[in-house]
């Protein structure tokens, strides 16, 4: 098993781009909001989790050890 070393600020940037990605998925779902405004916030939240997700994979996983 691979193990990885992580400082809290890198920890807490992973975190918050998961829970953009899961609000935006809960707003696209759920029923609180209209119709437009759900799919505007919930797209957006998607999209910046999704989108500033992908550096940080890619430094995690190209990290020298």
């Amino acid at each position: 098993m691979k193990t990885t070393e992580l400082t809290l600020p890198e920890l807490a940037v992973i975190s918050g781009t998961r829970a953009m990605l899961g609000a935006g998925t809960a707003l696209l779902l759920g029923d609180s909001l209209k119709e437009e405004q759900k799919k505007a916030v919930g797209w957006t939240l998607l999209l910046i989790g999704a989108i500033s997700t992908i550096p940080l994979a890619i430094g995690l996983f190209t990290r020298k050890r």
